[in-house]
């Protein structure tokens, strides 16, 4: 249902059962998918790709060109997944020639002010509370919850189930698991409570923690760390995901609150 006071290009392709409200523009090669719902004065610009039972709130600006100077009108999309919802006055950037696409996964709550830049891929069931801010490039995995203000430097990784508190500045890549806090951002424990949510048992549970106690409060570095962990604990889908993140991470992982490596 269109209201007749939005625009919609005639070459945007808008499924049955879209709710369209007024005074909201879409723009050419746009596609949404069933059953979404976009509110007044939002702005949705050529590359979008919205899915299936989507809510987006008034004054979001979806897929506009990057803010970098290096983009050179390359043809890029975002991707907003099934059952997400964007809320007011959050800005998704379409992709450049990096990832040629933004992606941001199902069943994702981001909230108010919110800021997800070019080439950025954010997973499934995914929480960002208020004016959370990434950087150009950022990945982060399913399960995520950022905390209001906290901003991501381009290029970081966070894994998946991780929590970071409010207010916080991320510099370097948060393990899978972690609860992120205190300035420089610091490992101050597993994601505990999140993670019984999501129906980890306890003995699950606590395999986690042992691995991150080797890693951050044994004074080992990385590689000590990792050599300690693959010799003493079995292998796990957890223990491989944490091993996996920090051989890969490319900004290197956060410290321990003590500073350890």
């Amino acid at each position: 249902m269109n209201q007749p006071l939005a625009y919609v290009h005639p070459g945007a392709k808008i499924a049955k059962n879209v709710v369209i409200e007024p005074f909201t523009t879409i723009h050419n090669n746009v596609e949404i998918g069933e059953g979404t719902w976009i509110g007044s004065n939002v702005t949705i610009m050529e590359g979008a790709r919205i899915g299936k039972n989507c809510n987006i709130f008034p004054g979001a600006v979806i897929s506009a060109v990057p803010q970098d100077l290096k983009f050179d009108n390359e043809d890029t999309v975002t991707i907003i997944g099934d059952g997400t919802t964007i809320r007011e006055c959050v800005t998704v950037n379409r992709g450049t020639s990096d990832r040629m696409k933004t992606v941001i996964g199902e069943n994702c709550w981001i909230m108010a002010y919110s800021h997800i830049a070019h080439d950025c891929r954010v997973g499934n069931s995914c929480i960002f509370s208020n004016n959370s801010t990434l950087a150009g490039h950022v990945t982060v995995g399913d399960y995520v919850v950022l905390a209001g203000m906290t901003a991501i430097h381009q290029f970081c990784s966070i894994g998946n189930h991780a929590f970071v508190t409010g207010g916080s500045l991320v510099r370097k890549d948060v393990p899978p698991f972690v609860k992120a806090a205190r300035e420089p951002l610091s490992y101050v424990g597993i994601n505990s409570v999140g993670l019984r949510r999501r129906g980890f048992t306890a003995d699950k549970i606590r395999e986690i923690q042992d691995i991150y106690r080797i890693l951050y409060q044994k004074n080992y570095n990385n590689t000590q760390a990792i050599e300690i962990i693959e010799a003493e604990m079995e292998a796990t889908p957890e223990r491989d995901e944490i091993l996996q993140f920090i051989r890969d991470s490319q900004r290197g992982i956060m410290k321990g609150y003590f500073g350890n490596n």
